[in-house]
């Protein structure tokens, strides 16, 4: 994929008839290996339709990851020295999920889905990695710990209603002084999110801010701070 696709294009799904956001996608996995690059290395992991992106990285994520501080780094600069989780929220096939894994490889990170092919996806590829650290699990199966960071692609074509309730589940579990980081189309309601997470989080998270990290190829990365 170049830089310069349209991004319109690259946010909807492969496959327009198998919704990427169901348990059980109806579609045969057809499953494959691609090369991608992350944490700063080429890697192959393995896709399959019926998960959001099988063919690619998509240009939402790339410039997700392309812009977020390294893990590592943020996990340095925490308060708390003991045990780091993190969260990747809608993980798909896992590219964000892997790269906090290889990024900071102490930290336990959480990769959520409701796709059960998708969950399936990021075990192998952790495996294939040679990654430990990564869980890949339903919503309901992340224990009750302090998030270190959340980083997220979600899925928002889940609709409203479902997209601001799953967003006020988990940014209020973000530990003090933490952040999420989220990439959203601009054109699919970036900047209207942005501006009701900051009137609709202070009640659950108090003293959060919430702004705009970065901006490119049409997409927002929406920065959510904790106070310390």
């Amino acid at each position: 994929m170049t830089e310069d696709q349209d991004p319109a294009v690259d946010a909807a799904p492969d496959g327009a008839a198998d919704h990427y956001f169901t348990a059980r996608p109806a579609s045969a996995a057809e499953r494959r290996t691609i090369s991608v690059r992350l944490a700063g290395r080429d890697v192959e992991v393995e896709v399959a339709s019926g998960v959001f992106s099988p063919g690619r990285l998509d240009l939402g994520t790339q410039v997700l990851l392309r812009t977020t501080p390294p893990l590592d780094d943020v996990l340095a600069a925490r308060p708390d020295d003991g045990p780091a989780h993190v969260l990747d929220l809608g993980c798909g096939w896992g590219p964000v999920a892997l790269t906090m894994a290889l990024e900071a490889p102490e930290a336990t990170v959480w990769a959520v889905d409701v796709n059960e092919r998708a969950l399936d996806l990021v075990r192998r590829n952790a495996q294939r990695l040679g990654l430990d650290n990564v869980r890949a699990v339903l919503p309901d199966d992340v224990p009750d710990v302090a998030l270190a960071a959340l980083w997220s692609n979600p899925p928002i074509r889940v609709g409203k209603d479902a997209l601001h309730g799953m967003l006020l589940h988990w940014l209020p579990r973000l530990a003090p002084g933490a952040s999420a980081h989220l990439v959203v189309q601009r054109n699919l309601g970036s900047d209207s999110l942005q501006r009701w997470l900051a009137e609709a989080l202070p009640p659950l998270l108090s003293g959060a801010v919430v702004e705009r990290a970065a901006s490119a190829k049409g997409f927002r990365v929406l920065e959510v701070v904790a106070p310390r």
